[in-house]
């Protein structure tokens, strides 16, 4: 790190002083405790990063190598800790870089603020250079945003930003700030939000609906819980388990729900959605309740709206009024924090078993196994599959690595066969769907989680919309763990094109560079496995690394995840092959 020149001081709490707006923007970050944040310099933000080099003992910034990779890396950072990921970028194409990780973090629900640099107030709407209109660019993929034009307004919507980023259902925020604003000097005074007129972050939980709730799970024969990524956010872990044990209610996750459960509880059953469990998604259309916590709803979980558990009754437990009837038609709605309202649940909750019902899972789990996993896991062919890459990664780890995924065949994979037993453990991109998410991702949640094993699990393709990010781990010395599972195709593409397209493969055969070579480019100690032989000791020994680690792994090359339920089916229509 630089030198300090100059090293300025906090004002106390409580107390105003005359800044700039720039040194007031750090200030307000300071006070929400923030200590890092993820971003790229330029014109109409340097004032702020001026003041960022006078306060760097206090506010370090990890440059990216690019605007889209701070913004992953701040998601990382986020649903590694909890906490609020912070990106900064300057105008029009700094600004407009961030978008897709805005949109990202929007549908997954991870809270974020970016702040970004805007030309001065005059010569707002005078296309002068790089002038976006981010504000209205931003508007659709952002929980809220904002243009400050005068320094006075810094404090009071940063603090809002902060507020609206992490509570209730979070999301990302953008805050844009005039280049004026940034040299204003006025009298600072911070006070956290602690609340929005019109703004209800969470509701309060009816207890006429959680008694309803009880009486329907307590009368159901085939219960049947499907929990998301809100049991995660609301920090419910402990409450979900506890319903499911003393209900004996079998559990499945979304992908984004992953982790919020130990993989190895007997009684959670698997992952749902279009390559999810076998049992979990047949069995959805059997079961008489289904209780889905903390979940939306996602096309990709229900196939088929026409056909998804017309039979059951339907418990929807979620903090956002927006996301009831949307989809699914709840016969009960729980809204609330999902953690508040389990344990209002669970005294009304009677002790089951329901054994019977367990075994019509356990019996699906068999045919998959047969079917599936078998070959996924312990292949007896010739070439390497990302399956065993997967178990390798777990039995060196001990189930204990933060999994970071991109978005692919490679992806649905880690999601099937990666082992968890903390939560917050997979960390990918899920309602976007965004290839080039992981590299930067993990680095974020690296930063976030520096007593944890972090691995990017990474297709040939995502890898290189955010290879330039190794820069960013070479500079800050990230001991990041990356894997490429190479099958030199755009494997999710190809395989679409294989079964629905009589395997006319347009435009989705990659040829390649030397990946370890330029790992090596960047000073990252890299290795490539070609043969089973190698895999188990090169695996033990990139999780042993004390540094950043690059493993490519040549996988079979036109491999098919399975099971698969095809666009726009119903789940009862799931493919083991």
């Amino acid at each position: 790190m630089e030198t300090v020149k100059e090293k300025k001081e906090i004002p106390e709490k409580g107390t105003a002083m005359k800044i700039s707006g720039a040194e007031a923007i750090i200030h307000c970050l300071l006070a929400e405790g923030v200590d890092l944040i993820y971003g790229y310099p330029g014109g109409a933000i340097m004032p702020v990063y001026d003041e960022l080099y006078k306060f760097q003992d206090k506010l370090a910034h990890i440059l990216t190598r690019h605007e889209q990779g701070a913004t992953h890396a701040a998601q990382g950072f986020a649903r590694a800790t909890g906490k609020v990921g912070v990106a900064m970028a300057t105008s029009g194409p700094g600004a407009t870089n961030l978008v897709t990780g805005l949109a990202d973090a929007q549908i997954d629900s991870t809270p974020m603020v970016c702040i970004t640099g805007q030309v001065p107030r005059h010569l707002l709407g005078s296309d002068a250079f790089q002038e976006t209109d981010i504000i209205g660019i931003s508007t659709p993929v952002t929980k809220w945003n904002y243009q400050i034009t005068q320094a006075s307004e810094i404090p009071e919507i940063l603090a809002k930003a902060f507020y609206i980023a992490k509570s209730g259902r979070p999301g990302p925020v953008l805050i844009d700030i005039t280049k004026n604003a940034q040299f204003e000097e006025f009298e600072f005074h911070y006070e956290p939000c602690k609340g929005v007129r019109s703004y209800k972050a969470v509701p309060q939980p009816n207890i006429d609906a959680i008694t309803e709730a009880a009486n329907l799970i307590n009368k159901a024969k085939k219960p049947y819980i499907v929990f998301g990524q809100g049991v995660i956010l609301g920090e419910a872990e402990k409450e979900l388990k506890a319903l499911v044990e003393k209900a004996g209610i079998p559990a499945a996750w979304t992908i984004l729900g992953l982790s919020a459960m130990d993989t190895e509880h007997p009684l959670n059953v698997g992952m749902v959605g279009m390559h999810g469990n076998y049992g979990p998604n047949i069995l959805t259309n059997e079961c008489d309740v289904l209780i889905a916590i903390g979940m939306r709803f996602d096309d990709r979980v229900t196939g088929s709206l026409d056909t998804y558990a017309k039979q059951a009754k339907v418990i929807h437990f979620e903090i956002d009024p927006a996301e009831i009837d949307k989809n699914v038609k709840a016969d009960v709605a729980v809204l609330g924090n999902a953690k508040e309202t389990l344990e209002l649940l669970l005294p009304k909750i009677q002790p089951n078993t329901h054994t019977d019902w367990h075994d019509e899972f356990k019996k699906k789990y068999k045919i998959e196994y047969e079917a599936v996993i078998k070959n996924d896991v312990h292949p007896t062919k010739a070439g390497l599959t990302m399956g065993e890459v997967i178990e390798e990664i777990n039995l060196a780890s001990n189930n204990k690595a933060v999994i970071v995924t991109d978005v692919g065949q490679h992806q649905m994979i880690a999601c099937r066969y990666a082992k968890f037993n903390q939560s917050k453990s997979n960390i990918t991109s899920g309602g976007l769907g965004t290839m080039g998410f992981a590299l930067p991702a993990a680095i974020g949640a690296k930063m976030g989680a520096m007593h944890r094993e972090v691995v990017a699990i990474i297709g040939d393709g995502g890898y290189q919309m955010t290879i330039q990010e190794l820069g960013t781990i070479f500079q800050n010395k990230t001991p990041v763990k990356i894997v490429v599972l190479n099958n030199e195709h755009l494997g999710m593409v190809r395989q679409w094109q294989e079964l629905f397209f009589e395997s006319r493969y347009a435009s989705t055969v990659m040829t390649n560079p030397d990946f370890v070579k330029i790992a090596e480019g960047y000073h990252i100690k890299a290795k490539r496995v070609k043969e089973r032989k190698d895999l188990k000791t090169t695996v033990q020994e990139m999780i042993a690394s004390k540094e950043a680690y690059f493993l490519e792994v040549c996988v079979e090359k036109e491999d098919n995840v399975f099971p698969m339920i095809p666009s726009g089916a119903s789940v009862s229509d799931i493919r083991l092959k």
